[in-house]
């Protein structure tokens, strides 16, 4: 069972990533960014446009997995939207759907809400996909790497990103590394595994969504706690809004890599 915290403004919240699964079958997004030519901007924001970020039962539900999917999908097709294509925001029972499947959390009674992996909610998400909408493809990211996590916000709106907080993040206003260094309170994983969508970087930090919030943080948070990251490709973002076209970003190599990959490989079907 996931452990539900009170942050110091009152707010219930759960955590829910479980510990990071991996798989020598899952695409690397540093082979498709070879041919490019130019380092990522050095700022990008795609947060504005939305308005709000609903909590999606993260608040009880230690569902962070695939409030992060909701999330993505609520941002992509914000900025996908015209007259005939309007924004969606996944519903709470579509993200609880999705998390009950995935893991076998019963919503009556509240029993296994013990967390999900995020590389089977990846495969999940694009075989069978989250309310009613599926994934392309994802490939993997270094989660220490910032021109990794850059190139995947800057073309594909934002990265998936898994972390291991430590007990010290749980009243910072903005997430840094405490003085103290990552021991004791600071140590990764000492409050738990959380699942969030970069959605926007600059300089000194990245902006990531996290229980109906935006959350800042630093550089050297990102280095110290991230343990996964994935890139992400809607159909949604590439056909309107990706600038994966003038990036030099080898969409075509990874598509067809996809379809060598076959129906059981991780990064395409599960």
């Amino acid at each position: 069972m996931v452990v539900k915290h009170t942050l110091g403004d009152g707010r219930t919240v759960k955590l829910g990533k479980r510990p990071a699964k991996h798989d020598i079958r899952t695409l690397q997004l540093s082979k498709y960014t070879q041919q490019a030519e130019l380092p990522p901007p050095t700022h990008e924001n795609w947060a504005r446009k939305v308005q709000s970020w609903p909590m999606m039962k993260n608040d009880n539900v230690g569902d962070c997995t695939c409030a992060c999917a909701g999330h993505m999908i609520e941002q992509w097709t914000t900025y996908a939207a015209d007259p005939g294509n309007p924004s969606f925001t996944p519903s709470d029972s579509q993200i609880i759907d999705a998390y009950s499947e995935i893991t076998g959390y019963d919503p009556q009674t509240g029993s296994h809400d013990d967390g999900a992996v995020i590389l089977d909610v990846l495969n999940y998400w694009r075989k069978t996909g989250i309310a009613g909408r599926t994934i392309i493809a994802f490939a993997s990211v270094d989660p220490r790497s910032q021109v990794e996590i850059e190139d995947s916000v800057y073309l594909f709106g934002n990265c998936y990103l898994g972390v291991q907080l430590p007990v010290s993040a749980q009243d910072q206003s903005v997430w840094a590394v405490p003085p103290g260094g990552p021991v004791g309170p600071g140590a990764p994983g000492s409050w738990g595994g959380h699942a969030i969508p970069v959605v926007a970087y600059n300089r000194r930090g990245l902006s990531v969504i996290t229980w109906g919030a935006t959350k800042r943080m630093t550089w050297g948070f990102l280095s110290t706690y991230a343990d996964e990251a994935y890139a992400v490709v809607s159909q949604d973002w590439i056909s309107k809004v990706s600038n994966v076209s003038a990036s030099g970003f080898d969409l075509a190599t990874l598509e067809t890599d996809l379809s060598q990959i076959g129906k059981t490989a991780a990064g395409a079907a599960a």
